[in-house]
């Protein structure tokens, strides 16, 4: 899953999950998971995308440096897997 994974960084806050989804679909092939994240302190977010295929995150570390909103998206191998959102709710 690593192979398939690229970390983003210097993304607008403006740009949704949506967004980021799009913009590497387009240009890199499917994306099988997808993780925006972002806090009230940076000015900018990160995410994790993990594609369908390795190639499409080879074909991705080529889009660092593309406008996505309105900054330069970086775009670096990951050295972790997306990891899924944890469920906080405790069980009974």
């Amino acid at each position: 899953m690593v192979m398939r994974t690229v970390y983003c960084t210097n993304i607008d806050k403006m740009v949704t999950q949506l967004d980021v989804k799009k913009f590497f679909e387009e240009l890199c092939g499917e994306v099988s998971r997808l993780r925006l994240l972002g806090d009230n302190v940076h000015s900018t977010r990160i995410a994790f995308v993990e594609f369908v295929h390795a190639e499409g995150a080879i074909m991705a570390l080529n889009c660092s440096g593309m406008i996505l909103g309105t900054l330069p998206v970086r775009v670096s191998p990951s050295k972790t897997p997306v990891k899924p959102r944890v469920n906080r709710m405790g069980s009974n």
